[in-house]
């Protein structure tokens, strides 16, 4: 399985470049072996990549930027995703290959398949009539402690008549206390949940105000990458036009000879 890599070399747009450099730099680092294509010298491999990415992974324009992730003919996807697997430490399974022995990525598989498959619950094989006790052998004489427990309640019913009754009186000497105390902690209450409230709306509104501020720079760099690409293409289609000219005043100069 060959991991092809298409890239730009002539672009000049610094974000694409930035994207290419970490696709390829992270490639390198976990020494996986891969082909680059250039998509700017070479035509074939420009159509082959356009025509090979997933319409619903290409962008609204229908142009896929650089870079592009492929095994073989199968579709990895695009430098975002490649991040995100980059972040889930789940490179190798994006591209299709099976993570080294001993990596994070392994490790994680060998538990999802632990989990999965249920074999760490294998214990427990004995014989369970062997754990079952007679009663008489555990708890001793049933009727002593029948005996027992009925002497238990008597001592806690005498006892929680006297506690009731020093309850009763400890009630009426502080009823009059309590209800001032439990209005100010009431207020007090009320105070911490309306500051609590207004600190979490204004977090919400800046986390919408930084969601919408790179909403807009991920437009404008996308904006940017389009542009640069069709001046791209724009140049290339005058290069092939004068090549083509150059050719067709040579054939005539051949003619008029």
């Amino acid at each position: 399985m060959v991991i092809k890599v298409f890239l730009a070399s002539s672009s000049g747009s610094t974000a694409i470049k930035k994207k290419q450099q970490d696709v390829v730099g992270f490639l390198e680092a976990l020494r996986v072996e891969y082909d680059p294509l250039d998509i700017a010298c070479n035509e074939e491999n420009r159509m082959w990549m356009r025509q090979n990415v997933p319409e619903e992974k290409k962008p609204a324009n229908g142009i896929p930027l650089p870079p592009q992730i492929f095994n073989e003919e199968s579709y990895c996807g695009d430098y975002e995703t490649f991040f995100d697997a980059k972040e889930d430490n789940s490179v190798f399974a994006f591209l299709g290959l099976p993570p080294p022995p001993g990596s994070k990525e392994a490790e994680q598989a060998d538990e999802a398949h632990i989990v999965t498959n249920g074999n760490h619950v294998e214990e427990t094989n004995g014989d369970l009539d062997d754990s079952i006790v007679p009663l008489e052998e555990c708890n001793g004489d049933v009727h002593d402690e029948e005996e027992q427990a009925a002497e238990e309640e008597e001592v806690e019913g005498e006892v929680a008549e006297g506690e009731n009754a020093d309850d009763e009186a400890m009630e009426e000497e502080t009823e009059g206390d309590e209800a001032p105390a439990d209005e100010e902690e009431q207020e007090e209450a009320v105070e911490e949940t309306d500051e609590l409230t207004e600190v979490t709306e204004a977090h919400a509104e800046e986390e919408e105000q930084e969601e919408a501020d790179d909403d807009r720079e991920e437009e404008d760099l996308q904006s940017e990458e389009e542009e640069e690409l069709l001046q791209l293409e724009e140049e290339e289609e005058a290069e092939v036009q004068e090549e083509e000219e150059g050719d067709l005043e040579e054939t005539q100069e051949e003619e008029a000879e």
